[in-house]
């Protein structure tokens, strides 16, 4: 009754291997122009600038301020820094609306090219590939991050960053926006809800412990985060020590972040050149770690969706054709309106649905399927039932957090802006389309399943809809026990006996039968394949 949750989270990570790729290509943008000596966003003397700009290093903001220290300290507060300006004016050449789309920004169209195929190239021979590639792409941020981190807290002005960054801030605690958002980053970081993980699971070993790996998973995810905010708001409390204003005012999220901040903050480093290079490439390598996963699950799905012989031996097409639609769908994210779009995408396509379709897939497994078959399911692949704790949480804990997470978004929604910019409302339509489209398959092929179904009444067919199909279990015979054990017993099987119709004939082939490696590592003839 509910493959639509599969479909949704196969149109889900389409969304967000659009958009993500092209947060991908802007870092290698500045990957590139940061292989200079002097940074372009250190000074404001460049043609971009405006008389607005102030750069903290900048010897004409002393000359022009000189005469005015009241207009010195507005200036300082109030200033455009020159990273902004050069993002807002030089990298996107920023539009005044959504829908003026402008031209086709040309150095970041090629920066999306160069990241879709070194993702293609990772991807050529699927997981073999893939896998190989992730162990550099995994652990190298953890060097970056750590040499990042032991510069910032050397700087002056750190602790102030540090503490800022440890302190709760309790009036945030009932917004649901915050919430949200956690939950967001969970399903970003973990990839919750996306499909990636089954997908990865799937060429797994059956007897694999998973309880172990998702247990390291989670610490690590979390202890990754922790730690890469020491490293940001280290040197985020350097900038506004050194700018002589509270943290607040330099702290700032999503694109800004990574594109203006945290960029300007890298300015007043010696050999600020490296430590630019070094923090892009960290951002590149943890970008193509996620868009690694999301693609192999899209040509995963479309390959096993549609099963045959023909299509199994032609991946490596399907991998180079879901890249270049990819390509050609994240061209318009390219143009001067298209961080309007990509915010748009990011706020709706791939964030509510994400929360709808977990809490879902949640109550499906537990109450539909059943918790006590999910929990045989388990123990007879780890060998032991999962814990208690894990028991309480999958049945009542998470679906009940995600369902008032949800219902908190919903009521304290807020629609979509971008620093002064709002939406239209034909935008935001189009953000809540995009979110319905993934959610929406799973009504649509519920009801497509309930009129496929057998019975007279209507709670004939739910019921028999609701069950699962005659062929579910576990893919090889030799993995089938307990409750999808064959109804004869191996001493029965060993008792028939299958004569030939031409006994020397048979003699001869068994003989010449080799032996055939099964999944398990047991060698099995050819005849035993009866």
């Amino acid at each position: 009754l509910f493959p639509g949750v599969g479909y949704g989270m196969m149109v889900v990570s389409t969304y967000i291997g659009i958009y993500y790729n092209v947060v991908i290509c802007i870092a290698f943008y500045y990957f590139f122009v940061s292989m200079t000596r002097v940074l372009p966003w250190t000074y404001c003397s460049n043609a971009w600038n405006t008389p607005d700009c102030a750069g903290v290093l900048d010897g004409n903001l002393s000359s022009r301020a000189a005469l005015n220290l009241t207009h010195l300290l507005n200036t300082t507060q109030k200033r455009t820094s020159p990273s902004e300006e050069y993002w807002r004016r030089y990298v996107l050449d920023l539009s005044d609306d959504i829908g003026n789309l402008g031209e086709v920004r040309l150095p970041l169209l090629g920066c999306l090219g160069v990241s879709w195929v070194v993702v293609f190239l990772c991807l050529i021979k699927g997981v073999k590939s893939s896998g190989k590639v992730v162990y550099f792409t995994a652990t190298f941020p953890y060097v970056v991050l750590t040499i990042l981190f032991v510069r910032g807290i050397t700087l002056e002005g750190a602790l102030t960053g540090i503490m800022y960054y440890l302190t709760p801030q309790w009036d945030k605690i009932l917004d649901a926006k915050v919430w949200g958002d956690a939950a967001s980053q969970i399903f970003y970081s973990l990839g919750c809800a996306w499909g990636g993980l089954i997908t990865m699971a799937s060429y797994n070993k059956f007897h694999n412990n998973c309880y172990r790996d998702s247990i390291i998973i989670s610490i690590t995810n979390c202890a990754t985060s922790v730690y890469a905010g020491f490293v940001i708001f280290s040197i985020l409390g350097f900038m506004a020590n050194h700018l002589g204003v509270d943290i607040s005012k330099v702290a700032d999220h999503g694109p800004g972040l990574a594109f203006v901040a945290y960029p300007e903050a890298l300015t007043l480093l010696p050999i600020s050149p490296l430590w630019s290079i070094l923090f892009f490439f960290m951002l590149i390598l943890l970008g193509l770690g996620t868009q690694f996963c999301l693609l192999e699950t899209l040509v995963t799905a479309i390959v096993d969706e549609v099963g045959n012989e023909w299509i199994i031996r032609r991946k490596t097409f399907v991998t180079l054709g879901v890249a270049v639609a990819g390509f050609l769908l994240g061209v318009p994210l390219t143009t001067q309106a298209g961080i309007y779009w990509l915010l748009l995408m990011d706020n709706y396509a791939a964030s509510f649905s994400l929360v709808v379709i977990s809490c879902i897939m949640c109550v499906a497994i537990m109450y539909i399927y059943g918790h006590r078959n999910y929990f045989k399911d388990i123990e007879m692949m780890l060998g032991f039932p999962p814990p208690l704790f894990f028991q309480i949480c999958w049945r009542f804990i998470s679906p009940a957090i995600i369902f008032f997470i949800l219902v908190f978004t919903v009521i304290q929604y807020r629609p979509i802006s971008y620093n002064d910019y709002v939406y239209p409302t034909w935008a935001i339509s189009i953000g809540f389309l995009m979110a319905l489209s993934s959610v929406i398959c799973i009504p649509i092929y519920a009801i497509y399943k309930v009129c496929c179904s057998e019975g007279d009444t209507l709670l004939e067919r739910l019921k028999n809809a609701t069950k699962a199909s005659k062929d579910w279990g576990p893919a090889l015979a030799e993995h089938c026990s307990g409750r999808y054990a064959p109804a004869f017993s191996p001493s029965t099987e060993s008792h028939l006996e299958v004569q030939p119709l031409q006994p020397e004939k048979g003699q001869s082939e068994a003989a010449a039968a080799s032996p055939v490696q099964g999944s398990n590592g047991s060698a099995h003839s050819q005849d035993s394949r009866l």
